[in-house]
């Protein structure tokens, strides 16, 4: 918690200051009468003021600026109003308004926040981690990015920086982890967006991204600067290059407390909305021909993971992986290819299952889709469209419920429209989305739909490894939170309802995954021995809530 203050340091500390909510005793006590209005305010009536305010902003962007400046403001109130109107505020504060925000972060910057560790201060980089703010001495969280493959929008550089500063605010709104112990990073390693080497307004470093050489080496130098500075932190990355977050990710993750949310998230979310889906179709992920139209980092990450999943249902991996199908930009994944990382090679079919298929060229989606029985068609790829159709209207002529995914985002990189998969499947798709849609209208009822937004898996695991004292993020604890998700599917009890619970209840679900995967991480031995009870209660001890402290 932040060390006492008195006088104006508490009033304008964001962390700490009630605004017009100090009473008349407390503006005496503390030195700072006459310098709020005479009006003593509740927090319900802060929130009520601060939500009519922001209703009067009509464009994503300048509701996101809002918040952010009332973020700087006031914390507490900033998390009261999110917490009241969770459904709302959700795009704004995330996908898919952070998506523009980064790209225009240096035009609306206003006021620091978090770390910007450049390059060319790589000889003092703990210098540059001991100037975080006094507040935020004790860290619990880190969020960083190098800010290359921001969401699907590419390079954006130092703007990359919107993206931990909203992971954070979910990690509190959701995870209950205590704001003053979170920290946002972005690495100015340069870019590569010659939009912004040439934007005057650009406040990054104007510098073309450096080579693989230095970048290793300067990510080396800094993961050794934070473990000296903050040798217990929960250290995620966030939006790296295909090419660089698995690397990075295998490099420390069996030394530090650390995981990647484009893979490993991205997958338990997906891994929870799948859970679900096949509950309610009744046949098991096993028994699924899957395909997955992407082979970056975070398809590859799904599919992992659902791999784990197959394997534990009783099958080989042989046969596992016999039933996944992927296809990048260049068509199916296959052994004779010599395009392949180490990771995609894992997912490559025999080349000689496609003798019977009569292709001229290399198979594509629609080739897949023809001639596998397919169950299951998941997108991370961000080509808008991809899922057309035709497509879709042969893949549900192969199954009385087809599930499909459309992963990418922002919404405008999805690989179709939930509105389309419900016209082309009459109704019967099992459908979850990577950014938020309006929710269907089919026989006179609306349906939402579900989002498989990370939202509901890192918070979770931010709570449950600080909670439950963990050293490290495992595999299984990362599949324990997608079953806890998906056995909390309201598909589960009515299969018209999304696969997913809704946000309003991503709070108390949040605890619910939490608890599963603290349990996990004592069974594997990288958390200290705590019974269920226990780790029941070291979650309500730990968890913060925005509420100002009593009078």
């Amino acid at each position: 918690m932040s060390e006492a203050k008195t006088g104006q340091d508490r009033l304008f500390d964001a962390l700490t200051t009630k605004g017009t909510a100090f009473t008349h005793a407390e503006r005496r006590k503390h030195g700072i009468l006459g310098l709020l209005p005479t009006a003593e305010k509740t927090l319900e009536q802060q929130v009520e003021h601060s939500w009519a305010e922001f209703c009067t902003r009509r464009e994503g962007l300048d509701q996101h600026i809002y918040l952010r400046a009332l973020q700087d403001r006031n914390e507490t109130l900033f998390y009261r109003l999110l917490r009241e109107h969770i459904a709302e505020t959700m795009p704004v504060v995330y996908t898919p308004t952070v998506g523009e925000a980064c790209q225009r972060f240096s035009e609306i910057y206003r006021k620091p926040r978090g770390l910007f560790v450049s390059y060319t201060d790589r000889e003092l980089l703990r210098e540059v981690l001991g100037n975080r703010p006094k507040s935020r001495r004790e860290v619990d969280v880190i969020v960083v990015t190098d800010g290359q493959r921001i969401l699907g929008l590419g390079d954006q550089g130092i703007g990359g920086m919107g993206i931990p500063i909203g992971k954070l605010s979910l990690y509190t709104l959701i995870g209950g982890i205590d704001p003053a112990r979170t920290l946002p990073i972005v690495l100015d390693v340069g870019t590569d967006n010659v939009e912004l080497l040439e934007d005057p307004q650009y406040l990054g470093w104007r510098h073309r991204r450096i080579g693989d050489d230095e970048y290793y080496a300067f990510i080396d130098e800094f993961v050794t600067a934070v473990h000296e500075e903050l040798p217990d932190v929960l250290l995620q990355w966030e939006d790296f290059a295909t090419a660089h977050a698995q690397p990075i990710l295998d490099r420390y993750r069996d030394t530090l407390l650390t995981f990647n949310d484009d893979i490993q998230g991205t997958a338990a979310v997906a891994l929870g909305a799948l859970h679900g889906a096949a509950n309610v179709v009744g046949r098991p992920l096993k028994d699924q021909q899957i395909v997955m139209l992407g082979a970056g980092s975070a398809g590859i990450g799904v599919l992992n993971m659902v791999l784990r999943e197959m394997v534990s249902q009783g099958i080989s991996e042989a046969e596992a992986l016999s039933r996944i199908w992927v296809v990048d930009v260049a068509g199916l994944l296959t052994d004779d290819r010599t395009d392949l990382s180490e990771g995609q090679r894992k997912f490559a079919q025999p080349a000689g299952r496609l003798g019977g298929w009569g292709l001229s060229s290399a198979a594509q989606l629609t080739d897949v889709v023809h001639n596998v029985d397919v169950g299951v068609l998941l997108g991370l790829s961000t080509a808008a469209g991809a899922f057309s159709e035709n497509i879709v209207r042969e893949l549900a002529s192969k199954t009385e419920r087809p599930i499909i995914f459309p992963l990418s985002n922002p919404t405008s990189r999805a690989e179709a429209h939930p509105a389309e998969l419900d016209e082309w499947t009459g109704g019967r798709a099992l459908i979850a989305t990577g950014s938020p849609f309006a929710p269907l209208r089919r026989d006179g009822v609306e349906r939402q739909i579900a989002q498989c937004n990370n939202a509901y898996i890192f918070p979770a695991m931010g709570l449950a490894v600080t909670a439950a004292q963990a050293t490290r993020v495992t595999d299984d604890m990362m599949r324990a939170a997608a079953t806890a998700l998906g056995d909390l599917s309201p598909a589960l009890v009515d299969p018209n309802s999304p696969l997913l619970p809704a946000w309003t209840d991503v709070p108390e679900v949040a605890v619910r995954i939490a608890h599963a995967v603290a349990l996990q991480a004592v069974s594997e031995g990288v958390a200290p021995q705590r019974s269920a009870e226990q780790l029941e209660e070291r979650i309500t001890q730990v968890r913060w809530t925005p509420d100002y402290p009593p009078a």
